[in-house]
């Protein structure tokens, strides 16, 4: 039977990202499932196999903090994943959705105009761009009001020329979004854009199906530019106050670096151009 509660299909696709051999477990010819069994796991943290179906399953929703703890430890995992399983089995009142017109508040909208030499966006929790200056546009088109990240990271193919690591980002891209939308799994926005992206690209689907989850950390990023060559920059995400999922992020280089000099030159060329169409 399938998981049919996000509980459920989160144990589910962690289970089978444990090697038996990560656990202590001897692997003895070919195994059927990847990752662990069912009841190796239930064995491992302490509980029964049956409690363990129903919870996997679906039938028990609600496990107590003792279980959460030991299927945390028989999984692996760290904090941040351990926290988003407790956010699963305790979900909350329903969170409150944005509307489809989901909008940065005003005062971020001036703050990100009134960096011209520092690239600077806002997107929502389902990682829509929902403001930037003309600097993060002129880094990279996605980073452009209306821009799903998502969406681009997967579809776009300069995307893939511009990160060095295309890899590393589509992996924290899609984690990410799990944790932007945390339990509600069921918005209907959420569900209409992964059912889009499992149908048209296979990486997204493979990611998607991990449930990694991703706490934004300190980490710098490099990209190869077609106008001003290598950039390293440090992206710094903020929570927007008042705006439940909507982040702030202002990236800079280190001051006096090479990659500081190539950002002062691309933003001279995105004044040079924007006085141009003026």
């Amino acid at each position: 039977m399938p998981a049919t509660t996000p509980l459920g299909e989160y144990l589910r696709a962690r289970r089978e990202l444990v090697r038996p051999e990560d656990v202590g477990l001897t692997r003895l010819g070919r195994r059927r499932v990847p990752g662990l069994r069912r009841e190796e796991l239930a064995t491992i943290a302490g509980i029964s196999s049956d409690y363990y179906l129903r919870l996997e399953q679906g039938r028990d929703q609600h496990p107590s903090v003792p279980v959460i703890e030991a299927l945390a430890r028989a999984l692996r995992l760290d904090e941040d994943a351990t926290a988003h399983l407790y956010s699963l089995a305790n979900p909350l009142a329903p969170r409150h959705r944005p509307e489809d017109c989901e909008r940065a508040p005003a005062s971020i909208e001036r703050l990100i105009a009134s960096l011209p030499h520092t690239p600077a966006f806002a997107h929502g929790r389902l990682m829509d761009v929902l403001a930037a200056n003309a600097l993060a546009s002129a880094l990279s088109p996605i980073f452009s009001q209306g821009v799903n990240l998502v969406q681009a990271v997967f579809l776009d193919p300069g995307v893939r020329k511009l990160w060095r690591d295309w890899g590393a980002l589509a992996e924290s891209t899609v984690a990410r979004l799990r944790v932007l939308v945390g339990p509600d799994v069921e918005d209907p926005r959420l569900r209409e854009l992964v059912g889009d992206l499992s149908a048209r690209s296979d990486e997204f689907r493979h990611l998607w199906a991990r449930h990694d989850i991703l706490v934004p950390a300190a980490r710098s990023t490099v990209f190869d530019h077609p106008l001003v060559g290598t950039l390293e920059l440090q992206p710094e995400r903020l929570a927007i106050l008042g705006a439940a999922g909507q982040l702030l992020i202002i990236c800079h280089a280190e001051p006096g670096s090479p990659s500081e000099r190539a950002l002062i030159r691309l933003a001279e060329l995105t004044v040079a151009n924007s006085g141009h169409r003026a």
